[in-house]
Order: structure tokens, then sequence, then C-alpha cells
């Protein structure tokens, strides 16, 4: 795992300066500590920090092939270099070292560009082509890795961070276009940054910069599936991803340093210690954030899986005490507001592990992989609903708005939000997916922003998901997760913060092999019922404690909404009311106020203020 910088001029005669070139890498020397590297020649330069995981000595970045001057630098993992090593020697290839960097050089000098089709892993990374003076970049099939780039008219620069491409003097302008999609989903989309003139490379594309052009090619998508011919062989579908799943964290567990893994007591990284342990020789590493509050903690639950699989269990409680110097960490480390608060223990829990392990394996992807999260049982309730007879409809929403005043507590809130559920049937699937992802309402943020022309955030939802090919809103909901907020949320929050402290995650509930045979799945075999992760459950669900299986999602939150009343923040909420941005303060406030007295939980949405302001600090 480590940080990338290139740059290449599209005049032969100016050459790359090495200073510069140095600079920009020592900016992420957090994502590659334990050395550096740079590959210079004439018009391109190639920059490399490096954090050893696979072959510790002769592994040094950039690589340079010996048989046709190929230069590479790579941020990543291929988890199947061994059998594609074998394969290119069977082919007389000859190797200099253990590395799976090489591994990528040769590939790339038997198959080209199709050496994509082959690696299974997460990666970003830019070959120089000598022979053909071209430049090869490519980000991995689901955007595990990250990959910038920026370009004009004299030359092209790519990193792994946006911080990088700001050390080569390209302006620092602010994109406020984007503010709507921001306040809504809470990060930026691919291939958007906060930043004009500075993209992200999305999941499962390339560029080639050659002959003074450049093109932006897509190599890899979800699979093409018919839905009405979708698996529906309940035994086949266990058994096969039983299959793909335990070899997918078995490769995953090929390392030269000591490993581990982040703990919750959730189904997902529960399953993945399980498997861990049954394919290792030592007890598995285990790490767990914890918090006071018993509605965010599931320290219990991760105590009995590891206790159940003998693993040594770490735990630490986060405290809202870190909250400024989370916040620094934050901003420097995304460059452009992120403003998913989950951030902040995923940044705890790296840097504790860190002091233990150089490499984990992660629960995440799983929610997007086995339909997870609580929005596909909705659409699942809702296409059923939509089936029903007409007096069924007429008078469903009326009988159950007369059991509320039957009910008190938790089953009047079940009820309540079982009759929100059915009025939204009414709604097209794009309102729905935006009145479930929006941290704003639409009036509030309509007023907030009404200094500003932005890009609506019903513009972009409509015109993404117009390219997918899905009818069933279910496979939309499938589709909008593993290729939008999946790799610009999820992935991005991963990544970060795990760099940020100079770990490296691995996530085998993304194995490209996995995600192209669920998508085939039907959804009554991933959700039996309304029941979630069937497969998991009736498969690795089986080694678990009960408690596991039983227990309610809860998600990888904190208590900011608790955090944020607290008389000891009052002093910074000041700072988002009165910022620079010519947003309605009269909202602000309001948002404030809410959560303060308890009516609405803005704990993550006042999150999301004050890394705005913080990024725009900088």
């Amino acid at each position: 795992m480590c940080g990338i910088v290139g740059i290449k001029y599209f005049d032969n005669s100016q050459k790359v300066c090495k200073e510069l070139l140095k600079k920009s890498t020592d900016i992420i020397i957090h994502r590659g500590p334990d050395s550096e590297g740079f590959f210079i020649e004439n018009n391109i330069g190639l920059g490399h920090r490096r954090l050893s995981i696979i072959d510790l000595k002769t592994g040094i970045q950039p690589m340079i092939d010996s048989e046709t001057g190929n230069a590479i630098s790579f941020n990543g993992e291929i988890y199947n270099y061994i059998e594609i090593r074998n394969e290119l020697e069977k082919l007389s290839y000859k190797f200099e070292t253990n590395s799976d960097t090489e591994v990528i050089l040769k590939a790339y000098s038997q198959w080209g560009i199709k050496c994509l089709k082959k690696f299974n892993g997460m990666w970003a990374f830019a070959i120089w082509d000598k022979k053909r003076q071209r430049l090869f970049i490519s980000r991995d099939r689901l955007g595990i890795k990250p990959l910038h780039y920026y370009f004009d008219d004299e030359k092209v620069i790519f990193s792994s961070e946006i911080k990088s491409i700001f050390s080569f003097g390209v302006e620092k302008s602010l994109n406020s276009e984007l503010f709507d999609i921001y306040f809504s989903l809470g990060y930026i989309p691919a291939p958007y940054t906060f930043f004009k003139n500075i993209k992200k490379l999305k999941p499962g594309h390339f560029i080639i910069v050659e002959n003074q052009k450049i093109n932006i090619e897509k190599y890899w998508d979800l699979p093409v599936i018919d839905e009405n011919k979708l698996i529906k062989n309940k035994e086949f579908v266990n058994n096969r991803f039983n299959e793909l799943f335990t070899d997918a964290v078995k490769i995953r567990m090929r390392t030269d340093v000591p490993f581990g893994a982040f703990l919750s007591g959730g189904l997902d990284s529960t399953s993945v210690v399980a498997l861990m342990a049954e394919n290792s020789n030592f007890p598995i590493e285990t790490f767990t954030i914890g918090f006071k509050n018993p509605n965010y903690d599931e320290r219990n639950l991760a105590r009995l899986v590891a206790n159940k699989v003998n693993a040594n269990y770490h735990e630490r409680v986060v405290e809202p005490d870190s909250f400024e110097s989370e916040l620094e960490k934050i901003a420097f480390h995304y460059d452009e507001p992120f403003g998913d608060s989950s951030a902040i223990p995923t940044g705890e829990i790296s840097q504790y592990a860190s002091n233990y392990v150089k490499m984990v394996l992660t629960g995440d992807g799983g929610d997007e992989l086995l339909s997870g999260y609580n929005a596909y049982q909705a659409e699942k309730i809702i296409n059923n609903y939509r089936n029903c007879p007409v007096f069924i409809k007429k008078y469903s929403a009326s009988v159950i708005k007369s059991i509320l005043y039957l009910t008190s507590g938790k089953a009047r809130n079940k009820f309540n939000d079982f009759a929100r559920l059915l009025e939204t049937s009414l709604l097209s699937f794009e309102e729905r997916l935006l009145t479930k992802a929006a941290w704003l309402e639409n009036v509030k943020r309509k007023q907030l922003l009404r200094n500003y022309n932005v890009i609506s955030v019903e513009e972009y939802i409509h015109e993404t998901l117009k390219s997918y090919p899905y009818k069933d809103s279910f496979y939309k909901l499938m589709a909008f997760n593993l290729k939008v907020s999946l790799p610009d949320d999820m992935l991005t929050k991963v990544d970060r913060m795990s760099m940020a402290s100079s770990i490296e995650i691995r996530v085998p509930f993304l194995d490209y092999r996995l995600v192209e045979f669920m998508c085939q799945v039907d959804k009554r075999i991933k959700m039996e019922g309304y029941e979630r992760k069937s497969i998991l459950k009736n498969t690795i669900g089986k080694k678990l404690p009960v408690e596991v299986l039983s227990s309610s999602k809860k998600g990888f939150s904190i208590p900011l909404n608790e955090w944020f009343a607290d008389n000891k923040f009052s002093k910074y909420f000041e700072t988002i009311i009165n910022s620079d941005f010519n947003f309605d303060k009269d909202v602000i406030k309001k948002i404030i106020d809410d959560n303060n007295k308890g009516i609405k939980n803005n704990g993550n949405l006042i999150w999301m203020f004050f890394v705005l302001n913080k990024v725009c600090e900088k």
C-alpha cells in the first residue's frame, strides 16, 4: 500500500523537476513512510511513497522492467499475483523480485491494457510505456484505491491525494456548484472533486495519455443481467458464495508483515474474522472501537466472537474530547469536504491497530454485496405492496394509522415507520433514494443555498440512474450502492483514515468474483422474506455466536448529536454560522437548535458544516 504521484508534459523538451516531484510525494508520506522513489525521463516523472507489505527488500518503486524499460508507480495489492506469475513463467518470463509490482509490469508486457482483466486486487497505478511513449493509468474495478488527476494544455498530473496536485502550483479553486450534492449525500461523487479542473478517475476506468491526447475508457462494469433469469437455486448460491468468499479471505491473508482484522459486533466483520481464524496457524489480532452510549456500542458481541475463534482482542473507546484533532486530521487527509462522521471511529481504530500490525482485513462492502441495508427491505416491501389488490392499498394506510393510537413506545414507532414507508410507495425510486440519502431535506437545502447556482442533486441522481439498465428498484439500489456510495463514501472513508496511520486495509467482500456472482442472484435468495443477508447467515453465520445473528443493525456511527448538545461545543457553532460562505444563517441556526433540543438528530449534518469550513481554511 502506497502513495503515487506523476506528471507528464506534452512538450518533449519540458523536463520534469525532481525537487518538485519530491515535494509532491513528501506531502503524502503517511501513505508510505517506509521509503521513497522517483523515475524521471525527460518530460515524464513518477513519484512513490512505499508502505512495505509484500517483498520487503526488493519491491522498491518506481520499478523499471529491465527488458522493456517500462516503469510503474503502484498503490495497492494484486492478491492473485502468485497465480499470474506462474502463468507468465510458463510463457518464459523471468522475474527479479517476489513482488506483485513486477507481476503487473510483466503482465502489461504480455497482454497490454487487457492485463487488467487478469488482476484480482485493489489498485491505482501508472505505467510509462517507453517504446510507445504512452502513459497508462488505471484504477481498480470497485474503486478501493483512489486516483485524482488534472490536465491542461501543457501537462497531466495525477496522484493518490489531491494535495499532491496542488503542490505543482495548480490553482485551488472551489466548485460551489457541488454544494447541493454535498449537503444531500455527504460526499462528492466521481468524477467530481470539490475543486475545479481536478477530477477523480471512476472505478473500472483507465486513462491513456499518448500523442498529446488524453483518452478515458471503461474496462469493467457490473455484469449485464436479465432480471427474469437470475439465479434462484438457493443451495447452489450458498455453496458458490461460501467457496468464493472463503478464497477471497485466504488470498487477502498473503503478506510479509503482521496483520489482523477490524472487528465490530456486526455480521460482516465477524464472518471475516471467523474465516481468517480457520485459515491461520496463529491467533488473529482483532481491533474494536466502542462508545459509552450502549446504542452505539457493540463491544460485547465483538468479545464473544473473539473468544469463540480464539483471537487476540483489543478495544478502544472513542471520546468527544478528540473532536478538534479529529477535525484537523480529516480536513487534511480528505482534502475536500467529506461529511461521513464515521470517519472519526475509522481513524481511531486505524491509529490504534497500527501499533500492532501493518495490515488488516475488514467487513466493508458486505452491506452492498449482500443487500444488507434497511433500504433493501423497504424496496422489497414497496414492490410487493404495489402488487397488492387495489382495496388493500386503499385501506391499509388508514388501518395502520388507527393502530397507532392503540400502541406506544417501540411498537408505535415501528407502525409509524411502516406507515411512512407505505406513503413513500407513491414516490418514484429516484425520489425515495434521495429521501433516504439526503442529510438535509429539499426545502431547507434550497433555502440554505439560495445564494448559489448549484448542480441539483436531483439532476445528478437522475443522470446517474439513467445509465443503469435495471428495472426493479431493488437492483437499481444495488447498482447505486456499488457504483456510487460504496467507492465515494465508504471506501474513501476507509482509505484516507487507514492511510493516515500508514495501515493497509483489505476488503474480501469486494473480491470482483464475488461481486459479479452476487449481481446475478435473485433478490428472493439474497433476502429470504425480509431477512437481511440471508446468504451470509446460511453459510458463515453458522460458525458465529447466535447473539451476532439475532442482533439488530447498528452501523459504524457515533453519537454526534449528544456530543454537540453539550454546552462545551457552543463556542464552535459560531464558526459555522458566521463562515465566509454565503449560506442562509437562519437555516444553520435551526439545524443546531433542533439538534440541541432533541427535536431532530442533526449531529452528522452539523459535522458536515464543520468539515466544509475546515477544508476551506487551508
